[in-house]
C-alpha cells in the first residue's frame, strides 16, 4: 500500500510538472492583476449528519492563498499556498500547484493542485490533494489519503449550467471510494449557487449546496 501511495504522488507530481511546463511556454494572459477574493460555503446534507464547510481564497498575480474548515476532516483547519499558472486565448486555464498544512482533529502536511479550464460554454474544474497524517499522542484519526473533486459543466444560458461531478477518496489500506453526481448551477445577484447530488455503491446518497461569491 505504501508503494501505491508513492506511485500516486509521483504520478501527480509528474502531471503537474508537465502541465506547468506547457503553461510556461505560452503567453501569460492572466487575470489576478489585483487582489481577488473568493468565499464559499458548502452545506453538506447526509442522511444522519449535517455540517458546514467554509473556504476562502485569495489570488494576486501568481500567488494563491487558501483556507478551509471541515474540508479535510471535521473540526480541522487547513491553510494553503500555491503558484498560479494562467493564460490561454480560446482555452483559458488556471493551474495551481500548492502545499498546505492541517491543524485540528487531523494534523497533517499536504500537497495538491487546482485546475480550472474554460472553453466557450464548457468548464472543467478539479482539485486534488495528498494528505500525510501526523500522529499525535499515538492517535491516528484519519491517516494518509488521496482525494479528488472534479466537475465538468456546460452553460445552457448565462445564468444556468448543468454537469457531472465525481469525488474520489483513497484512504490508507482501503479501496477507492468513488462518488458520482449531478450538478446544477445558477447565479443570483453575483452569488453562485450550485447543487450537487451524489451517489455511490458504498455509501448513502448525499446532497451539497454551495454558495460562492467573488469580490
Amino acid at each position: 500500500i505504501l508503494m501505491e501511495y508513492i506511485k500516486t504522488v509521483r504520478l501527480v507530481g509528474l502531471g503537474l510538472l508537465l502541465a506547468t511546463g506547457i503553461c510556461a511556454q505560452e503567453n501569460d494572459t492572466s487575470s489576478f492583476s489585483k487582489w481577488e477574493h473568493s468565499a464559499s460555503l458548502n452545506f453538506n446534507f447526509f442522511q444522519d449528519a449535517f455540517y458546514l464547510l467554509p473556504t476562502y481564497e485569495v489570488n494576486k498575480s501568481h500567488l494563491h492563498l487558501g483556507a478551509r474548515f471541515n474540508y479535510e476532516d471535521i473540526n480541522t483547519f487547513s491553510g494553503w499556498v500555491g503558484y498560479n499558472f494562467m493564460g490561454g486565448d480560446h482555452l483559458a486555464y488556471v493551474i495551481t500547484p500548492m502545499v498546505g498544512g492541517l491543524v485540528g482533529r487531523t494534523n497533517a502536511f499536504a500537497a495538491g493542485a487546482l485546475i480550472q479550464l474554460d472553453f466557450r460554454r464548457l468548464s472543467f474544474y478539479s482539485e486534488a490533494e495528498m494528505v500525510f497524517d501526523v500522529v499525535v499522542d499515538g492517535a491516528d484519526y484519519f491517516g494518509n489519503y488521496f482525494y479528488t473533486w472534479t466537475d465538468m459543466s456546460y452553460a445552457l444560458t448565462d445564468w444556468l449550467a448543468v454537469g457531472l461531478s465525481v469525488q474520489n477518496l483513497r484512504t490508507y489500506q482501503s479501496s477507492p471510494d468513488i462518488q458520482r453526481g449531478l450538478l446544477v448551477s445558477t447565479t443570483v445577484k453575483d452569488v453562485d449557487i450550485t447543487g450537487y447530488f451524489y451517489s455511490s455503491l458504498t455509501a448513502d446518497p448525499f446532497f451539497i449546496l454551495t454558495l460562492s461569491k467573488d469580490f
